[in-house]
């Protein structure tokens, strides 16, 4: 036997394979087993180039930094300048993106108006309707006009602050909502017109248009009648930001919001969240130059979003030409969304804080992504706001903190000479030079 041992053959090591990895045989063993596509909520999963791979240059001698407790660095931005006859004056550049009820409990469509409120910036209804407790509880409110048209009315545009039709997700550009029937209660049925406990769809694009010039006519209807008060923002997902954008204002946007694929949906196709749509950092170039060359930059503002996370990704969306973010995932971890504390509830699920994404199934222990009355007094509104008001703070002082070094009194002064990238990927994306150099891929007037 030890002769044996000693001339034995060695044996070639096990190889996973990087194409048919464990992720993806578990995939493909669910769907086999169900013959049903993967449904869930949040934005794309996979690494792509984001704000991390861009860096801030700093004052030193060339530049001249403030001093952060003597010298003021103002956040204020007013949006919907172009027309409307009541812009939107908001504190922060920070935004709150629409979140719907049905999709969140109206204890987080409280707690979103509460927190937004007290940092004085702006939140949004989302499909589905607006609810007495967030019209009540926000100083600002954005009306979401949807495909759907789930739950609008005139009166409730009229009560509103600006309306914002959406033409497209980040998360699923040229697709349409998905609120599955056990999140249809009684409440949510009655305000969408649907009946109770049943699968709900929404459109994937508005029945009463099909393309810019009839946009144009809805944005007028839209602003007879609101007598012409409201902002009216157009919002379309990261897919071709040129000329989406472009388009945008030629309709006579006031305000276009621009959605990134690591933007966030209550529920859709997992193949739809990950290969659909372009990330936040490769968009935002393309759109400002859109503004530009309409001569339209600063007077038609524009809102990005999609993995908005902290002041630094705020400053550098700025730097990029936004004149504001807009923020949903981020603010439901500030709520108390995949909270550890629920660990032994979200194992029971077969999942764990932080990866939990099944929102559609309604039941979050966090009371957030619910409609069940037991989980969703799980959440106080009060305590929930204060929360996320204290987040927004952070995010502005964090802002505020790197235009400073910048040498700037106000964050939107922060410009694309302010940064550079770490990446060659980052540096086409943003347009702005790899780091130790003067150069990125595409650069005007050079050769790759």
């Amino acid at each position: 036997m030890a002769n044996d041992q000693k001339h034995a053959i060695p044996q070639t090591m096990p190889i996973q394979s990087a194409t048919f990895s464990p992720e993806v045989n578990a995939e493909i063993r669910r769907a086999a087993a169900t013959g049903i596509y993967d449904i869930r909520g949040g934005g794309a999963k996979r690494r792509v180039p984001h704000f991390d791979d861009l860096l801030f240059l700093g004052a030193s001698m060339s530049r001249y930094p403030l001093e952060g407790y003597r010298e003021r660095c103002d956040t204020n931005v007013v949006l919907g300048t172009r027309f409307a006859k009541k812009p939107i004056e908001l504190d922060i550049p920070i935004t709150i993106a629409g979140m719907s009820f049905g999709a969140l409990s109206a204890q987080a469509k409280e707690a979103l108006g509460r927190g937004a409120s007290l940092a004085g910036t702006s939140t949004t209804t989302g499909d589905g309707g607006m609810t007495p407790e967030e019209r009540g509880q926000s100083k600002t409110l954005i009306y979401q006009y949807l495909p759907s048209r789930y739950g609008m009315n005139p009166d409730d545009l009229r009560k509103a602050d600006a309306i914002e039709v959406v033409v497209g997700q980040g998360a699923k550009p040229g697709g349409g909502g998905m609120l599955l029937g056990q999140k249809i209660s009684d409440r949510v049925a009655e305000m969408r017109d649907l009946p109770k406990g049943i699968d709900q769809r929404s459109a994937c694009r508005h029945p009463d248009w099909t393309g810019p010039d009839d946009l144009e006519i809805k944005i007028l209807e839209l602003r007879e009648i609101t007598g012409w008060e409201k902002p009216i923002y157009i919002k379309v997902g990261g897919a071709r930001p040129y000329f989406d954008t472009t388009l945008a204002v030629k309709a006579g946007a006031d305000v276009v919001v621009l959605d990134g694929m690591q933007g966030g949906t209550a529920a859709t196709q997992d193949v739809f969240i990950e290969h659909v749509g372009q990330p936040t950092l490769a968009c935002i170039r393309d759109a400002v130059r859109a503004l530009e060359d309409q001569n339209m930059h600063r007077k038609v503002q524009l809102i990005v979003s999609g993995g908005i996370r902290s002041g630094a990704d705020v400053a550098k969306a700025l730097a990029l030409g936004a004149d504001a973010v807009s923020i949903g995932t981020a603010a439901m971890v500030a709520l108390g969304d995949n909270d550890p504390k629920w660990e032994a509830e979200y194992q029971e699920m077969g999942t764990t804080a932080g990866a939990y994404d099944d929102w559609h199934e309604g039941r979050d222990p966090a009371g957030i992504s619910t409609q069940d009355p037991e989980l969703a007094k799980r959440l106080d509104p009060v305590e929930a706001g204060r929360r996320l008001n204290n987040y927004l703070k952070v995010m502005t002082l964090e802002a505020q903190t790197l235009a400073r070094a910048c040498g700037k009194n106000h964050v939107q002064h922060l410009e694309p000479e302010d940064l550079v990238a770490l990446t060659m990927e980052s540096a086409a994306m943003a347009q702005v030079p790899l780091a130790g150099t003067n150069w990125y891929p595409g650069k005007p007037g050079t050769q790759f």
